[in-house]
């Protein structure tokens, strides 16, 4: 049966998750340890899980990684975030990386927090 998505933000972290399961299947100890570190660098600590969420965004939108952004952009919504935060860290990232970042800032992560903050209320 093929999977129904409400949008485009939840066809794209279904995806991810997706290969991510798969991935682990074919590499169990790669993908233990990859998220076992990651989850360390993003667990509380001297910074926040908000501005761990809030600097991943940014360098997502610096790398051009799309699934990142979208991931990162819920991430940040997650820990409760404003859409004034999220998009100036976007700002921030865009004065980074320029027109690349923008370009994303500007279409990606303004229709993830659309589409995100529509399915909380």
């Amino acid at each position: 049966m093929e999977q129904q998505f409400q949008s485009s933000v939840e066809q794209s972290l279904y995806h991810y998750k997706e290969g991510l399961g798969k991935f682990t299947q074919k590499t169990p100890e790669i993908a233990q340890a990859y998220n076992a570190f990651t989850e360390a660098c993003f667990s509380e600590g001297t910074l926040t899980q908000r501005e761990k969420q809030l600097i991943a965004l940014g360098i997502s939108l610096a790398t051009q990684d799309e699934y990142c952004t979208i991931y990162h952009t819920k991430g940040c919504i997650d820990q409760g975030c404003s859409e004034e935060q999220i998009l100036e860290a976007c700002g921030v990232a865009a004065a980074f990386a320029g027109g690349a970042a923008m370009s994303q800032a500007v279409t990606i992560v303004q229709e993830c927090v659309s589409e995100l903050q529509q399915q909380r209320h």
